[in-house]
């Protein structure tokens, strides 16, 4: 454990040592800065609408704000991670460090799981932003942080899912530009395989919807947990991680 946490903090360093963490906590900062106002504005005209009305209750912050938010928030990870997990591997491979580590009294798993780790302590550096917006309404209405603590256990594990696979595909090349190109583009299938059941209700077209990520994060932003869609989220982080292993075999080998 105590390799893994080296490792980790070491990634997450290099992070910070480089305009890469800073750019992507930016891009993430004014992205969902911009998605929570947008909810916000829509909220305030819905619930002054609604206050014109007699008889209606007050509106589900939740529904209105957290939901819509947080469902953007996956959008943004389509552009953010593959940031993060291009250089993952890529470049140990470039400067020739690989070796290092390769040739080192440290398990290939716990070098995996020290830059998984690290990645995903960059991730929550960008949640905790996120959090800061979800702060400002505790001032204008009440919130189900039972529920939101639950949405974010989701982002988690999606963020985690794509930090996984992002990191087997930087361990296949040296060049972080082709790591991060084949990342965007395999979360971008992911992301849109869903599509698929809205014109073929086959087998195949069901086993689409089934691999797409977003159905299973709907229920994990209402704030339910699904034994079946957490099983999702966490076999594909562990299908990552055993194809990185796999991966860092071969490299080791041809080293």
């Amino acid at each position: 454990m105590r390799n893994i946490w080296t490792i980790a903090r070491r990634e997450l360093r290099v992070y910070f040592t480089s305009p890469i963490g800073y750019i992507v906590l930016a891009m993430f900062a004014v992205m969902f800065g911009w998605f929570f106002a947008s909810s916000l504005i829509i909220f305030a005209r819905v619930s002054a609408q609604a206050a014109m009305q007699p008889g209606v209750e007050g509106l589900n912050v939740n529904q209105y704000i957290v939901q819509p938010t947080l469902g953007n928030c996956t959008i943004m990870l389509l552009l953010t991670m593959p940031l993060i997990t291009m250089r993952l591997f890529a470049e140990e491979q470039k400067q020739g460090t690989i070796e290092l580590l390769l040739t080192s009294p440290i398990s290939d798993y716990e070098i995996i799981l020290g830059k998984w780790l690290g990645g995903m302590l960059l991730y929550c550096c960008m949640l905790l932003i996120s959090l800061l917006n979800f702060s400002v309404l505790l001032f204008y209405a009440p919130l189900d942080w039972r529920a939101m603590l639950v949405a974010y256990l989701g982002l988690l594990l999606w963020g985690g899912t794509m930090m996984a696979l992002g990191g087997f595909i930087s361990t296949t090349t040296t060049n972080q530009i082709v790591a991060g190109s084949i990342s965007f583009g395999l979360f971008l299938l992911l992301f849109v395989l869903v599509w698929a059941q809205s014109y073929s209700q086959s087998s195949l077209g069901q086993l689409a919807g089934y691999l797409s990520m977003p159905p299973h994060f709907d229920q994990f932003s209402k704030g339910v947990i699904e034994l079946k869609d957490a099983t999702y989220y966490l076999t594909a982080i562990g299908l990552g991680l055993f194809l990185s292993k796999r991966s860092l075999e071969s490299v080791r080998w041809k080293a």
